[in-house]
């Protein structure tokens, strides 16, 4: 037997991110809880796993800047407003990853709050912006963001041009505060620069951080690519992608998050992997020319094994962390030296990030890093969803 469930949700907009929002008290009371049932609801709600790739019977779009859910709830957290899951959907697996966090969703996290009344309305200005402090469950760590307020209500609009994203909207200011664990090496092995022994390539040089979210970075030269490739120059050739994939899993074992390849099939999420080269003139995704001079360096990252379209903003966080801290590739390629923060060109276009980091006794921590970002709402209603 079917059952048909009614859940309220909202499909919205963060940065270059799409994602179907729930409160946690609107979900079934059996999804309320981590576990086998929640993971097949939200599958089923995006429409994994699907064998086609398309995502044709659910919310998804097919990528995975669309396949994701959140989770937000009234936090009993100190300090905080809400609580925040994210769970990222595998398109054609039957696999959801709760290990790491979106930072382009962050974004909208605030504005779905307020919308739902999960923030103190005693703190919502008539107009200006609203701080919203969310405690981000996946990673544990605190992300502020400041939310523009018209008329008692989050404004959706205004002339602020985000790459990636085709319409302007209202800026939101994001901060991650400590995106680093608390007590240990941001660097997992102790090391700026590692080498990494890949099939086919030989001794790789990388920077592997854990920063926003954990993530492996490559010189482009040494890995035979040129720095400003596009979707299309990787995505549609599957022995390009493979290396990668492997790339990935020799990074994730040397971090410590897995302790055989085999694990890395259901930690598709997490590490990131990304290629660093000096600025470079190069054409955009949408035919716009971006300039060497109005840029300190290009990335190119992928994310569930396939190119990103832009930059997902958890990485856009590490890029930061690395690139203030000297010595590492992301750094060297930026220049080199004393970096605050960075403009860097992504497929889509640029994005300015910037972060603090510092040297302890437990090794290099990142204070904070930060970034602007949009969001809006796109659709409020009831999923309809078969289990």
């Amino acid at each position: 037997m079917t059952t048909k469930y009614k859940v309220p949700a909202t499909y919205m907009r963060g940065g270059t991110s799409k994602g179907v929002f729930f409160k946690l008290s609107d979900l079934p009371l059996e999804a309320q809880e981590a576990g086998e049932f929640r993971d097949k609801l939200l599958m089923r709600v995006i429409g994994s796993p699907d064998p086609y790739e398309k995502q044709i019977d659910g919310m998804g779009g097919a990528t995975s800047s669309t396949s994701k859910t959140v989770i937000v709830a009234k936090s009993d957290k100190a300090e905080h407003d809400v609580d925040y899951l994210f769970g990222q959907v595998a398109i054609d697996k039957p696999s959801v990853d709760w290990s790491g966090n979106c930072g382009n969703l962050t974004a909208a996290v605030g504005a779905f709050a307020i919308n739902n009344g999960l923030v103190d309305a005693s703190r919502i200005p008539q107009n200006g912006d609203v701080e919203v402090r969310i405690w981000q469950k996946n990673i544990e760590k605190t992300l502020v963001v400041q939310v523009p307020i018209k008329d008692g209500e989050v404004n959706e609009v205004g002339d602020f041009k985000l790459d990636g994203v085709a319409f302007a909207s209202s800026e939101i200011k994001v901060q991650f505060l400590a995106p680093s664990p608390v007590g240990e090496n941001m660097f997992p092995t102790g090391n700026l620069v590692d080498t990494l022994t890949v099939e086919g390539l030989g001794d790789i040089p990388a920077t592997m951080i854990n920063a926003g979210i954990p993530t492996i970075f490559v010189n482009s030269d040494d890995i035979n690519y040129s720095g400003v490739e596009l979707q299309e120059d990787i995505n549609s050739d599957s022995d390009k992608l493979a290396f990668f994939e492997k790339l990935r899993i020799v990074g994730a074992l040397k971090m410590g998050l897995i302790s055989d390849p085999s694990e890395a099939k259901t930690r598709q999420h997490t590490p990131k992997i990304a290629f660093v080269s000096p600025s470079q003139d190069y054409i955009s995704s949408s035919g716009d020319m971006v300039k060497s001079d109005d840029i300190d360096l290009n990335v190119r990252a992928l994310s569930m094994g396939k190119l990103h379209h832009a930059m997902m903003g958890t990485a856009a966080v590490a890029i930061a962390c690395a690139a203030v801290t000297k010595g590492t590739l992301v750094n060297l390629a930026a220049g080199g030296g004393d970096i605050s923060d960075v403009n860097f060109g992504h497929p889509s276009g640029t994005m300015k990030v910037g972060a603090k980091t510092a040297e302890t006794d437990a090794g290099w921590q990142a204070e904070f890093a930060s970034m602007s970002r949009s969001a809006r709402v796109i659709m409020e209603g009831v999923l309809h969803v078969p289990l």
